[in-house]
């Protein structure tokens, strides 16, 4: 491990889910390529390391930066918000101890104390039981750092989707589809895309309508909104195409001819996604990035498995891939 890798900070989630096993059994695999610290529960990190059987420890630190990196123990710092662990259960004292922990990354992000936060899955009953109003992370994040235009980018192998809308009913997201909201979306697309290291990023619009439409037959929201929005967009000198019909540009994309595809609204792009990260079986995979933040934050894109948390079974993938994206983001990566 380089002293000059980025510091990330891993927010370990709901105490109760499989967060704290993943970064357990990730850290092996991601402690050459970054510094990472974990912002949690040190005594909730060491049972997860006892249940996965890893011969590693926990090294409680009260500064990051300070952190000694050994390679068979994991740096914690421990805010010590758990008094009971209880695995499974939706539970308002864990919904508080994992907002606390993003908190308290978000403030060291913003003050230059990590490089990156990379967060594990929160429950969203246990954060709402709690007195949280956020639907999950990402509005969390854009409020604490004065953030108006941001977006979701989820990552899997050779396929990107951003999304103009996502936690909203459909009938909502469907309204949300405005020129404005479409472009200022292939806008964060393209420059989180400049900040993976793409060099000319090309990016794919999806149309909301099937078949885009189709010339006005199937409704005139593509036409009206979504290619007003991409004409601006390549007045602006972004390599945008669109709105293209949904049925066939995610496979366009994954074939190589998009960076990215900008969906419209939460499954047009979720599902494509996770079709790709989860039809491998056990092994799920799949990056969450937050574009538009001051702050490098990406997440595990699966939730908190109360089912087979404490079983030692889940697999690490997302978490590795995500501190990789990361530190890609950071401008550390390869």
């Amino acid at each position: 491990m380089s002293e000059h890798a980025p510091l990330v900070g891993i927010t370990m989630g709901d105490p109760g889910g499989i967060g704290p096993e993943v970064i357990a059994k990730a850290y092996p695999a991601v402690r050459d390529a970054a510094r990472p610290v974990v912002v949690g529960d040190a005594d909730v990190l060491a049972a997860a390391i006892d249940v996965c059987g890893l011969s590693l420890s926990v090294e409680r630190v009260d500064d990051p930066a300070g952190a000694r990196f050994d390679p068979d123990s994991v740096p914690v710092l421990d805010l010590d918000n758990v008094d009971e662990l209880v695995r499974g259960e939706v539970r308002e004292e864990y919904g508080a101890a994992s907002l606390a922990y993003v908190e308290r990354a978000i403030e060291l992000a913003r003050d230059g104390g990590i490089d990156a936060i990379v967060t594990a899955p929160i429950n969203k009953q246990a954060t709402k039981l709690a007195g949280s109003e956020y639907a999950g992370h990402t509005g969390m994040l854009a409020d604490y750092t004065d953030t108006d235009s941001y977006s979701m980018m989820l990552v899997e192998d050779d396929l990107r989707v951003t999304h103009v809308s996502t936690h909203v009913p459909l009938r909502e997201a469907c309204d949300l589809v405005t020129e404005d909201a479409v472009l200022e979306t292939i806008r964060l697309t393209d420059a989180a895309l400049r900040d993976l290291g793409v060099d000319s990023p090309s990016v794919g619009v999806a149309g909301l309508n099937p078949h885009a439409s189709d010339g006005g037959l199937l409704g005139d929201e593509d036409g009206a909104e979504i290619e007003p929005a991409v004409e601006r967009a390549r007045g602006e000198g972004i390599d945008a195409t669109g709105p293209e019909s949904p049925d066939t540009v995610y496979v366009r994309a994954a074939r190589g001819e998009f960076d990215c595809v900008v969906s419209m609204y939460h499954d047009q792009g979720h599902i494509p996604i996770k079709m790709l990260g989860f039809a491998g079986g056990d092994a799920v995979s799949g990056v969450n990035v937050t574009i538009g933040l001051p702050i490098v934050r990406t997440s595990v894109d699966h939730g908190t498995a109360f089912d087979i948390a404490g079983e030692g079974v889940a697999s690490e993938r997302s978490m590795v891939d995500a501190v990789e994206v990361a530190v890609e983001m950071t401008g550390a990566g390869p």
